[in-house]
């Protein structure tokens, strides 16, 4: 009974490490836009945005991606969802009614970096999560990727 319990405890412990290993954390968002910002300084815009919107590519890693925004709220990259690219998405709301991407694009107009928190889809596990965004303005566009909020 005693080596039960054990091994069902072990299986619990391993089965929470593995799930946290799939989600990435709000310092890995921070990192990964660095990251894109770095690059698209770099490369220019074009193959930037390529690479950005590459599934296989270094800027998607787990359930963290890169999306770019203009300030009037069109998608101009996308790392987990390519529908959405070349789109204004003002009008998109989270499932609680909020317009993250037109909030978003506000706060751009008055930060260079902040954190958004809204409901989206989790890439991985296919859920409604809360996450939190981590942006920055570079140029005139919004950098970001967030983390889901377990």
């Amino acid at each position: 009974m005693k080596k039960a319990f054990v091994a069902l405890l072990m299986f619990a412990l391993l089965a929470s490490i593995a799930f946290a290993q799939q989600s990435g954390t709000k310092d890995e968002a921070v990192a990964l836009v660095k990251k894109a910002v770095a690059h698209y300084k770099s490369v220019g815009k074009e193959k930037a945005f390529a690479d950005f919107n590459d599934k296989n590519g270094p800027f998607v890693d787990r359930d963290l991606y890169i999306v770019v925004y203009d300030m009037n709220g069109n998608c101009l990259a996308h790392g987990a969802n390519a529908k959405q690219i070349g789109k204004n998405l003002m009008e998109l709301r989270d499932p609680d009614g909020n317009y993250f991407v037109k909030e978003r694009v506000e706060l751009g107009k008055t930060k260079d970096s902040f954190w958004q928190n809204y409901k989206f889809i989790n890439p991985v596990s296919k859920q409604i999560e809360n996450k939190s965004m981590y942006m920055e303005k570079i140029d005139g566009l919004l950098f970001g990727c967030g983390a889901y909020n377990k």
